[in-house]
């Protein structure tokens, strides 16, 4: 893809990302159910989270086009280093989970994860726009463009560290309000809920796998933007 169409698709996803996070972040305060929207606001979810992280990786991606075209390529060159840790440590695998893991437990029971008291206050739009169209954006960027993902080890300890802290606010919040930021997380017992903290960070771990291979498989091991 030409690096001017690229600049164009990744300011197009970037405004994108910031009008969703906006929106997400400004529902009204009077009409938010209040056993929803309880310490921490929206901040406490991993899906309001991830629009403010692929609003940064979109932004990102668009620096380095625009240094790129303004042949400013000392300066492009840290930024697409920036760029590509982001996509693969955080940006494709975290979207990747958010959608897959929402949409499941959302079919199994979604008064676990989203329940029916939402729908009179977020649109259908927007929770599409936070928990289906994140994958799809994601598999485009893994298209438009290869990525250079770093070493297995530095690339699983970023993941994991950034896994820890989550998990560190989801349990800070309930240790605050006595309130879990999923209802799911209350059907566990403490050994339960490590396990599912183990589990969900082997399924996330296995999306930054898919990520690096399908990388691998459309653009090989040595072509690099």
């Amino acid at each position: 893809m030409e690096i001017s169409t690229l600049a164009t698709y990744h300011c197009l996803a970037f405004v994108w990302y910031f009008f969703v996070a906006y929106s997400i972040t400004h529902v009204k305060t009077e009409e938010q159910p209040s056993e929803v929207f309880l310490y921490g606001g929206q901040w406490k979810y991993l899906t309001v989270l991830n629009l403010v992280l692929q609003a940064v990786f979109y932004g990102v991606s668009f620096l380095a086009d625009v240094l790129r075209l303004i042949k400013k390529l000392r300066c492009a060159k840290c930024i697409i280093s920036s760029r590509d840790l982001l996509f693969s440590v955080l940006a494709f695998p975290v979207s990747t989970f958010v959608c897959i893991s929402f949409w499941t437990l959302y079919t199994y029971n979604r008064e676990l994860v989203y329940p029916k008291s939402l729908d009179g206050v977020i649109p259908l739009w927007l929770n599409h726009a936070m928990h289906t169209a994140v994958l799809p954006f994601a598999l485009l960027e893994i298209l438009a463009l290869p990525h250079r993902y770093p070493a297995k080890k530095k690339g699983l300890i970023l993941l994991g560290f950034v896994a820890f802290l989550y998990i560190s606010w989801v349990l800070w919040i309930y240790s605050v309000t006595g309130e879990w930021v999923y209802p799911l997380f209350a059907l566990f017992s403490p050994p339960g809920l490590a396990a599912f903290f183990a589990g969900s960070l082997a399924i996330i771990v296995s999306f930054y796998n898919f990520g690096e291979f399908l990388n691998r498989m459309i653009w090989g091991q040595s072509k690099f933007s």
